[in-house]
């Protein structure tokens, strides 16, 4: 067989296969609750969301059918943003600083000082308790551990988006999605995104779903391979910090601009 015939089957294969991933819209929580949800964070234990009314300065906790259960979880915040949980304990990114809250007492305990830090976005946490936190006017990646930071990345332009896996790190920048290994050492999976990465999450071994804040969901392989899973930015529907319920295959994607979070199932 001809062999640009074989490597044509191949690709045609390969495209076939790959765009067979879509979304189906579930829910959409109301529009009153929560002011610039930057950031919704899925917890299997409690069953819940925790999501970051930025605009607010508050956490709000909200059920798993887009229905609020507390809308003042913790308050008093500076522009929160990514979050993770750890042993009891729910990290948040404000501007400069990292707030530790306790999570039965629903109170900030402490505060973790970025030194230059200017915009703190994401935030994720490995399995041993480190924090990695993006600062994306600066474009650097900080790494808390002893609630000592330090310097962990930088010349990464728009710094956003983390995701901890087993000793890697992802990172989405503006327009790049790379991992970093326990060696620092970097992988580039993609590059020249439309810009305006925010958040990562797992869906599949080597596979990952990425948000642009400006309103476009991709479907990411390992290899670099992308789809478009949705494009809403002509209706002005924002896609921000993401978090996925591996179980049920849920997606939840904040909308900052409509102060909602829209679910979707992921096929």
């Amino acid at each position: 067989m001809n062999k640009l015939l074989v490597v044509t089957i191949l690709l045609l294969f390969s495209s076939a296969s790959f765009a067979q991933h879509q979304l189906r819209k579930l829910w959409e929580s109301d529009s009153i609750t929560l002011k610039g949800p930057e950031s919704a964070l899925f917890d299997p234990i409690s069953k819940s969301l925790y999501v970051s009314s930025m605009n607010a300065g508050s956490v709000v906790r909200m059920s798993l059918d887009g229905k609020i259960i507390k809308s003042d979880w913790v308050t008093g915040l500076n522009a929160n943003k990514g979050s993770a949980l750890f042993n009891g304990l729910f990290y948040t990114a404000e501007l400069a600083a990292v707030a530790v809250i306790d999570v039965a007492k629903a109170s900030v305990i402490k505060r973790i000082p970025i030194e230059d830090a200017v915009m703190l976005n994401d935030l994720a946490v490995d399995a041993k308790g480190v924090v990695y936190v993006s600062d994306t006017r600066t474009g650097k990646v900080y790494r808390i551990e002893g609630d000592k930071p330090t310097l962990y990345l930088e010349n990464i332009p728009g710094a956003n988006g983390l995701l901890c896996v087993n000793s890697d790190l992802y990172v989405a920048g503006s327009t790049t999605f790379q991992k970093v290994n326990a060696a620092k050492e970097i992988t580039q999976i993609g590059n020249g995104f439309e810009s305006g990465l925010d958040g990562i999450v797992m869906v599949g071994r080597n596979e990952f779903i990425l948000s642009n804040y400006k309103g476009i969901l991709y479907y990411v392989m390992a290899d670099g391979t992308n789809q478009v899973l949705l494009d809403s930015r002509a209706n002005r529907i924002m896609a921000n910090d993401i978090s996925y319920d591996s179980r049920t295959k849920t997606l939840y994607v904040p909308s900052f601009g409509t102060n909602r979070i829209i679910a979707y199932s992921v096929k």
